[in-house]
C-alpha cells in the first residue's frame, strides 16, 4: 500500500516539527513538506502532490482559508483532501473553511491518534467532522451566515438536487445529521456497501469533493434546515 502524502502548512515550526515526528512515525503515511503559510501551501501541494494537507486556519500573509480555496478551485489538484487545524473548534472560519473544500477539522489539542485517524479518514473521502461541533456548528453558521461570501443560494442546488433519487435524497439527509455509513444502514435497513454508493452518486450529482461537502450543501439549499436545540 502507498503510503499517505501528508503535507504540514502552520506558521508555528515547533508545531509543524512535532506533527511530522508524529507522522513519520507511521507505516501507512509520511510528510512530503512543511509550509509556513497559505502561499507555500498551495505551491508544495501542486509540487509535492499530497493527498491530505493539515492546514492552520490562521497564518500570516496567505491563510488557510484562502490556500484552500485555492486548492479546491484548480482541477489538478482535485484528489487533495485538507483538514483545517483550529485553537478553537467553534470557529467562525469553520464552515467558510468546508465551504472553500476542505474535507473538516480538527482541534488543535486533539489527541496524537485522533489526528492520525483525521488523516486516513480525508485521505479515504470521508468527511472529518469533529462530535464536539458537527451538527450544531454547521447548522448555526449556516443559519446565521448564509449570506456571506462562499455561501451560494439555495436555487445553485435546486436543479442538483432534482437528480437525486428519493433515497439519494434521504441518505444525503442522514449523511448531513451526522450518521456514518454504517448508522444509515441501520436505520434504512440496508447494507453499508449500499449506503456508500448512495452517498457517492450524490456526490457525483451535487459536484461535492467529498462527504463534507455533502453536508454543507444538504443545508445551504434548505433539503435539510438548522434546529435550534
Amino acid at each position: 500500500m502507498t503510503p499517505i502524502r501528508v503535507l504540514l502548512a502552520d506558521d508555528q515550526a515547533l508545531l509543524r516539527s512535532a506533527f511530522r515526528v508524529l507522522v513519520d512515525s507511521e507505516p501507512d503515511m509520511h510528510v512530503v513538506g512543511e509550509a509556513a503559510d497559505g502561499a507555500q501551501a498551495v505551491a508544495l501541494a501542486r509540487s509535492t502532490r499530497a493527498d491530505v494537507v493539515l492546514m492552520d486556519i490562521r497564518m500570516p500573509g496567505t491563510d488557510g482559508l484562502a490556500a484552500t480555496r485555492t486548492i479546491s478551485a484548480d482541477p489538478d489538484l482535485a484528489g487533495v483532501r485538507i483538514v483545517m487545524l483550529t485553537t478553537f473548534e467553534v470557529d467562525e472560519y469553520v464552515v467558510q473553511s468546508l465551504r472553500a473544500g476542505a474535507s473538516g477539522f480538527l482541534g488543535k489539542g486533539a489527541e496524537p491518534d485522533e489526528l492520525l485517524n483525521a488523516i486516513r479518514v480525508a485521505a479515504a473521502g470521508e468527511a472529518l467532522l469533529s462530535p464536539v461541533a458537527t451538527k450544531g456548528l454547521i447548522a448555526t453558521f449556516l443559519a446565521q451566515d448564509g449570506s456571506t461570501d462562499g455561501g451560494p443560494d439555495a436555487t445553485v442546488y435546486g436543479e442538483r438536487l432534482s437528480a437525486l433519487t428519493g433515497r439519494e435524497r434521504e441518505v444525503l439527509v442522514l449523511v448531513a445529521g451526522g450518521h456514518s455509513n454504517d448508522q444509515i444502514a441501520e436505520r434504512l435497513v440496508v447494507s453499508p456497501l449500499t449506503v456508500k454508493t448512495h452517498v457517492n452518486r450524490a456526490m457525483a450529482k451535487l459536484g461535492a469533493r467529498d462527504r463534507a461537502q455533502l453536508v454543507v450543501i444538504a443545508y445551504e439549499s434548505g433539503l435539510v434546515r438548522p434546529r435550534v436545540e
